[in-house]
């Protein structure tokens, strides 16, 4: 597990090499084991891997979602707001599970945040995505995580990373 850890950057450029399809049941299947408050399963997950709607996926917002327009893969991450007060968390466990199966599997993945960000002055980044996929307005979109083979490999991160100072035991401060 720590090798996934250490090993999964996030990929915003990757191959033009299709993911099988026993890979995405494998990666679905990751993220529907995802822990959740309850066990109330707040989210839903949209595959999306058609060309035109990953280019669409990819002008959801202004920064840092042009990665999905070469991307074989979307997962687009939604909470239904209706399950659980606390279907924020849940999703994010949920984004970052499947971020790390893709790892695991040999595949790059990104993390594109939707929650809170805006396509433009006039919609946001959640209502623009709930327009293409014909998202229902009980579920609002978190995340999109963008999947891949990677075109290229980064580097992987060392202890020097591991900034221990961030640790603390049994109290923040000696006071």
């Amino acid at each position: 597990m720590l090798d996934i850890l250490y090993n999964r950057r996030s990929t915003r450029k990757f191959s033009d090499k299709k993911i099988e399809e026993a890979l995405v049941k494998q990666l679905l299947k990751a993220a529907l084991l995802a822990p959740s408050s309850k066990n109330g399963q707040p989210w839903e997950f949209i595959v999306v891997d058609d060309a035109g709607l990953l280019n669409q996926l990819s002008l959801s917002k202004p920064h840092g979602a042009c990665l999905l327009k070469h991307a074989p893969l979307a997962v687009v991450v939604a909470g239904d707001k209706t399950k659980s007060d606390v279907w924020i968390e849940d999703c994010s466990i949920a984004s970052i599970i499947l971020q790390l199966a893709a790892e695991g599997l040999g595949l790059g993945s990104c993390w594109v945040q939707i929650h809170r960000r805006f396509h433009d002055d006039e919609q946001t980044a959640n209502e623009f995505i709930c327009n293409l996929l014909h998202i229902p307005s009980h579920l609002e979109v978190l995340s999109v995580v963008g999947i891949g083979y990677k075109a290229t490999d980064r580097s992987a991160l060392g202890t020097k990373e591991t900034d221990w100072q961030k640790v603390k035991r049994n109290s923040y401060s000696k006071a």
